[in-house]
């Protein structure tokens, strides 16, 4: 069946938005992209053309932009001050992407073979841009089984990093809980101060344009230009592009020249990410019955050494780094979900356990600034420098 290009595109959105729906509907128990997942999968094995993606005009050159553009964007959205005073929740997080990359390297490549492991770790680390780039990898190779595998290792892993971190962000809440509750006022107090410091404007070289100038065509148009200058000097470093758009984000940002969170004041963040989700389920179309039952082996069995050597590695160093151990294996885990799962698991466990809001107030100034720096470590940074490297290894 043939589908004009609006007609496309609203089928797409209404994937989308069953499955944020459903998402909202279970507090992000259900994960969004697993029903958008199931939804695509049983569209494509009756109504939907295979194409349907691209007909809906979520295809190149509109999702390269997209990248570039976003990867740009996630570097403005970084505080180096924040980043630095959680230092030990930034050793701990990349400790674990560290275990996942030992462990399925090592154990995973002996039971799944080599262009299997490589292609789904850098999506067991992260989110979305590392799907695609080794999705996308794996496709120009041939390799469709492989390249099905990365994007449901994105879809899926969620289902395992959500319950465990449930349950380890609860028993750190009522252990925060009964500290507060045994003199912890204090501590709060002087916790609320150190907070106020580093939320302090940050002084930057290049002082910001007026506000009326900060429009979109000017905020897109430094990302853009940022984005240019990672794809001419990539080739020439020998540094993947989208690491390097990442990197030049973050530089960007801190001089002044980007705004901090520039796509969200440029109105633009929402479509992108729209363009960025539709794209990645393009693959599904290549996903058979039989294919996914040969996948499924090796999709459980990474995910599973993946969240063992998370679990190993949050044991030593969070011991090590001051960090209760249920803490520490919640900040290694945020690498199966990221922002905004992080947030909301934390919520949801310390709503359950504390009475008060000044009880609410104190456990979440201790447990939050840690989830949400583990996630931005995990999913926006490390992941995305771990995929430009694999990619050159598939």
């Amino acid at each position: 069946m043939n589908y004009s290009v609006i007609g496309a595109f609203t089928i797409i959105l209404i994937v989308l938005t069953s499955g944020e729906i459903i998402s909202m509907k279970t507090k992000a128990f259900v994960p969004s992209v697993f029903v958008s997942a199931v939804l695509f999968l049983i569209g494509f094995w009756t109504f939907m053309p295979k194409d349907i993606i691209a007909m809906g005009s979520f295809a190149a050159p509109i999702v390269n932009v997209a990248m570039y553009l976003l990867l740009v964007h996630m570097g403005t959205l970084m505080n180096l001050k924040e980043l630095l005073s959680q230092w030990r929740t930034v050793l701990i997080a990349l400790a674990g992407i560290f275990g996942i990359c030992i462990m399925t390297l090592t154990i995973g490549k002996t039971l799944f073979g080599w262009q299997t492991v490589v292609a789904a770790t850098p999506p067991l680390t992260g989110g979305v841009v590392a799907s695609i780039l080794m999705s996308k990898a794996a496709t120009d190779k041939g390799l469709t089984s492989i390249a099905v595998l990365a994007t449901c290792m994105y879809v899926m892993q969620g289902f395992v990093g959500y319950p465990i971190s449930a349950f380890c962000l609860k028993k750190e809440a009522k252990r925060l809980l009964g500290l507060y509750r045994n003199g912890g006022k204090e501590a709060h107090l002087a916790k609320s101060e150190t907070a106020s410091e580093l939320t302090s404007p940050r002084k930057k070289l290049i002082p910001p344009l007026p506000e009326e100038y900060q429009t979109p065509y000017v905020i897109l148009l430094k990302l853009g230009f940022v984005g240019w200058l990672a794809s001419k000097i990539g080739p020439v470093v020998h540094i993947n592009d989208f690491v390097l758009c990442l990197i030049l984000g973050v530089i960007g940002c801190e001089i002044g020249f980007l705004e901090e969170k520039s796509l969200n004041k440029a109105n633009s963040f929402g479509f992108l990410m729209t363009v960025l989700m539709a794209f990645i389920f393009a693959n599904l179309s290549q996903a058979t019955p039989a294919m996914l039952k040969q996948i499924a082996i090796p999709l459980f069995g990474i995910i599973i050494l993946g969240v063992i050597g998370m679990y190993i590695m949050s044991l030593i160093l969070g011991k090590a780094l001051g960090f209760s151990k249920q803490m520490a294996f919640a900040c290694t885990l945020t690498a199966l979900y990221g922002f905004p799962a992080d947030y909301i698991l934390t919520h949801e466990a310390i709503k359950s356990v504390c009475e008060t809001n000044e009880e609410k107030e104190y456990v979440i100034d201790d447990m939050l600034p840690k989830m949400l720096v583990a996630g931005f470590t995990t999913v926006t940074i490390a992941s995305v420098i771990i995929a430009g490297f694999f990619v050159k290894l598939l």
